[in-house]
């Protein structure tokens, strides 16, 4: 018998490309790529998307993907955007600056490809695993630039932060911190105990370096609400008294031991004082200054608002008083999700937006891993909106994006096939 000949290097390549099934494994590594980036670099996070998107093409079923986006939870995200694109034609700002605000809205168009993608591969719990095992390292690197603060890479120095701000890596330990509860408490019911230790200690890793070296005010709002969600949904009443009551202790030992956790806090008082006796640029007294101005904008024009790009312009026109006071800050984001929708797009962006919102909500209503990490990731998004407008900013709003679509995917797919959602713990 004659041997079969060793396919070449060219001819395997080639056999590849005309393969869909690789195509889709391609898709799923920048997936996995993108989620791994994200709490490092917003440049490798974008061009990994974008490769993700470039490969969706080869293998894409056109016919069978447009029937897909006539679902309701495809459709409310791209009508946000088609809505931002035909708010520029009642915009009275420059094209430059209407064509600029829609960009941040752009990213949901991806949100559908997501879920068409992961409702047909079974890789989704690869890219949860990957974002928690990225910022896991982040959070030692964070504890060392704290110690070691030239190591950080920011040129203005913020305590414990390596990349970014301090805003999105709570953010980031937020969700990972409450996503672990949830297999945690699965593997205490299998008796996994060492598993859920794991589990355990990981999580309280996340909580630690927000109580003892940087926290947003807006983590500490939510994390609250977010637990407050998994106990209700997946504890017994006497478990979340027992939890309750644990949970209070680490509080209150927290901090009694952690000043920049007290010092934090504090900064709600003594900010919204300044604010209110002095009008002084404080955060929280810009914020409620952003929200008193454009509730009035939002007032003038109520339907359908001022048009995409309008909220700086209105701001201008608005400012009153000498630098240093907060009626004279200048700004395009109101830092609240449903103003700044409302104020460029009226109450029709707001309908469609909580629209938008509540159809996510309802798509995760079942048990199993998916759907409580798409749950988390809605909640999340829907609570810190009220303080910045986290669906359109970069990172926040990409952590929806990929939640969304990869946890939505995973769940589509259950429901498919008929199959759990996911394990506590997936296996590789």
């Amino acid at each position: 018998m004659t041997a079969l000949a060793p396919e070449t290097t060219s001819a395997m390549l080639l056999r590849r490309l005309r393969s869909p099934a690789a195509w889709a494994d391609t898709v799923d590594v920048f997936a996995i790529l993108t989620a791994a980036s994200l709490p490092w670099s917003t440049s490798l996070a974008a061009i990994f998307n974008a490769a993700l998107l470039v490969c969706m093409v080869p293998f894409l079923d056109v016919r069978a993907f447009l029937e897909f986006l006539k679902r309701p939870i495809c459709l409310a995200p791209i009508a946000l955007v088609l809505l931002a694109l035909a708010g520029t034609l009642w915009s009275d700002v420059a094209w430059g600056a209407r064509l600029y605000a829609v960009n941040p809205t752009a990213k949901l168009l991806v949100l559908p490809v997501l879920l068409y993608h992961f409702e047909r591969s079974s890789r989704g719990h690869h890219v949860f695993i990957a974002f928690l095992v990225s910022c896991a390292l982040l959070s030692v690197v964070s504890w060392l630039v704290a110690f070691y603060p030239g190591l950080s890479l920011k040129p203005d120095f913020e305590h414990g932060i390596f990349v970014k701000n301090y805003i999105n890596q709570s953010q980031e330990f937020t969700l990972c911190a409450v996503a672990l509860a949830y297999p945690t408490v699965l593997l205490v019911r299998e008796k996994r105990y060492w598993l859920a230790g794991l589990l355990v200690a990981i999580s309280l890793s996340f909580l630690a370096n927000m109580a003892f070296v940087v926290v947003s005010r807006t983590a500490l709002v939510t994390v609250p609400i977010m637990l407050a969600v998994f106990a209700v949904l997946h504890l017994k009443w006497r478990s979340i008294l027992l939890i309750a009551a644990a949970l209070c202790a680490i509080s209150l030992l927290a901090w009694q031991t952690s000043s920049a956790l007290r010092d934090k806090v504090e900064t709600f008082s003594s900010q919204y004082r300044l604010y209110k006796e002095q009008g002084v640029k404080t955060s929280v007294g810009l914020r409620l200054e952003f929200w008193r101005k454009s509730l009035g904008f939002f007032a003038e024009a109520p339907i359908k608002g001022h048009g995409t790009g309008s909220t700086r312009r209105l701001f201008e026109l608005a400012a009153t008083g000498s630098r240093n006071l907060a009626s004279s800050e200048v700004i395009g984001n109101p830092h609240n999700q449903t103003l700044y929708v409302a104020v460029q797009w009226g109450a029709i962006g707001v309908v469609i937006l909580y629209a938008m919102w509540l159809l996510h909500l309802l798509l995760f209503r079942g048990d199993g891993l998916g759907n409580w990490i798409g749950l988390l990731v809605v909640v999340q998004n829907v609570f810190t909106s009220v303080f910045n407008s986290h669906l359109f900013d970069f990172h926040e709003g990409w952590m929806y994006v990929i939640g969304v679509g990869v946890a939505g995917g995973m769940v589509l797919r259950a429901q498919r096939t008929g199959r759990a959602v996911g394990k506590a713990v997936p296996d590789a």
